[in-house]
């Protein structure tokens, strides 16, 4: 491990392979690959890495049919190409927007607590933000999202200007998101591979991070090292309070492995908002109503401090 700029990294040797074996939609006779919409993935990277790349493809084209500013793996990274007699683009899951749903909300147990958590998110969000959300409880959080406001919402498969789920006629196997739900996106979204997401967040150009997590700690966190990297972007974790069997969830140290550390900024339950400083620890700032510190203290696995202008739990209007 070595320190830049106050920060720990870990430095490793790049992967490489023997075989790369890679899906995209066309190819020419050359071996110029094109993906469509969201399928980028890291496939770009793999190819670059292995000694041999054998790509799939639903067409092979004459060269010459792309323009070579819209080619995505060039011909000097391809040494197979392979045609199959048919193909099947399966969507798992399929998630769609019916009319008149609200999409935040289900039959579901403990579908109030969840919509707790997701109604106090939401008012994370700022006009003009880039933001990351994690699966569940943050991507439920963006429903809210005032219709006055401007929020850039990122995917680390490749998307930047997220919608909301497709209604069943628009569902698309080649725009999904992070956790492979059917998308849609809004005018000025663009493509990209992983690999520069991944550039977007570790650079700090994201703005919001909203995850949940197994467990946090006074100081730091279990899970999703990447999205939690950097100290330019805000990182909020949303999860219920407690584990079954009322185990905590917001400890002292964590026992989980730590992929994060001291990268949080605030913790958002169904019962409490809490501040994090990497060097204090918790301050809480927020409380359901008919809670008292008390109860909160019993239901947490660490110390925390409470702040002077301790208010009751926000939520965002409907």
């Amino acid at each position: 491990a070595r320190e830049f700029n106050g920060q720990h990294f870990i430095l490793e040797e790049a992967i490489t392979g023997d075989f790369a074996l890679v899906k995209t939609w066309k190819a020419d006779r050359a071996g110029n690959a094109i993906f469509r919409k969201s399928a980028r993935n890291f496939n770009l990277p793999m190819c670059k890495a292995a000694e041999t790349t054998v790509v799939e493809v639903e067409e092979i084209v004459d060269i010459g049919a792309f323009a070579p500013e819209d080619i995505h793996i060039r011909q000097i990274y391809v040494h197979r190409l392979i045609k199959g007699e048919k193909y099947e683009k399966r969507i798992e899951p399929l998630s769609i927007r019916k009319e008149g749903d609200e999409e935040a909300k289900s039959a579901k147990p403990g579908d109030d607590v969840r919509e707790r958590i997701i109604k106090r998110a939401a008012l994370e969000f700022e006009d003009g933000m880039y933001v990351n959300l994690g699966i569940g409880i943050p991507l439920l959080a963006s429903n809210f999202i005032s219709p006055n406001m401007t929020v850039h919402l990122q995917s680390e498969n490749g998307v930047l200007g997220l919608g909301p789920h497709p209604r069943q006629h628009e569902a698309d196997a080649d725009l999904i998101n992070t956790g492979k739900e059917t998308v849609t996106i809004l005018p000025g979204a663009s493509f990209f591979s992983s690999d520069e997401s991944f550039a977007m967040i570790r650079g700090g150009h994201v703005d919001l991070t909203m995850l949940g997590a197994m467990q946090v700690s006074k100081y730091g966190m279990g899970g999703a090292m990447d999205v939690a990297s950097s100290a330019k972007t805000k990182v909020v974790v949303t999860m219920e309070h407690s584990a079954k069997g009322n185990a905590h969830k917001i400890m002292e140290n964590c026992t989980l492995p730590l992929t994060g550390k001291q990268c949080v900024n605030r913790i958002i339950t169904e019962k409490t908002v809490f501040d994090v400083d990497k060097k204090k620890g918790l301050t809480l700032i927020e409380l359901w109503e008919g809670l008292t510190v008390d109860d909160t203290q019993k239901s947490t696995g660490c110390d925390f401090a409470v702040s002077p202008k301790l208010m009751p739990m926000q939520q965002i209007a409907n």
